[in-house]
């Protein structure tokens, strides 16, 4: 009984260290060369900026002033920043399944229908840094929680915020 007790709590304390983004990097760079920033002025985006879009921009740029990066015109910047948000479509499964049975002893017979399943569009945030000179992506974050359509703007602010947040204090990558 101890011995599972204590996977039991190993296995939460574990699940409990779980990081909600995914980032990645080029090990060749030296981030410490970079110190000015700005965001990539992309033709294809829409002559406007989405509800969303100023909460992600605002949060990228309160967390690199955290890091003491100066923003700058395009053409001065050290790194560019780039980000997104993916789409996604999951299914859930909501409600109970039915199903009932008969039988005596060891055997009998049952019938079930499984829950109701709905689809869900989520979006993801991923962010990129790629350096100016070499137009490469240099540093990569993907957060593994999601916006959705039945969040609150409060929460949808709040839950940017801390996403970006959690992203860039994996930069500049091995210092965590």
């Amino acid at each position: 009984m101890k011995r599972f007790l204590m996977l039991a709590v190993v296995t939460l304390a574990m699940a409990g260290c779980a990081s909600n983004v995914v980032t990645d990097y080029n090990s060749s760079v030296v981030f410490g060369n970079y110190s000015s920033w700005a965001f990539v002025n992309d033709a294809d985006s829409p002559a406007f900026t989405s509800l969303d879009g100023t909460r992600v921009r605002a949060a990228i740029e309160k967390e690199l002033n955290r890091k003491a990066f100066r923003k700058v015109p395009e053409a001065e910047a050290d790194l560019m920043v780039n980000w997104q948000i993916v789409q996604e479509e999951r299914l859930e499964q909501t409600g109970l399944g039915l199903g009932f049975g008969f039988g005596r002893g060891n055997f009998g017979w049952a019938l079930s229908a499984p829950p109701p399943v709905r689809e869900i569009e989520e979006g993801k945030l991923v962010v990129e840094l790629a350096d100016s000179t070499s137009k490469e992506v240099v540093w990569r974050a993907v957060s593994r929680r999601y916006l959705n359509e039945n969040q609150s703007p409060e929460t949808r602010r709040e839950l940017i915020d801390e996403v970006v947040a959690e992203m860039f204090s994996h930069y500049p990558p091995g210092l965590d």
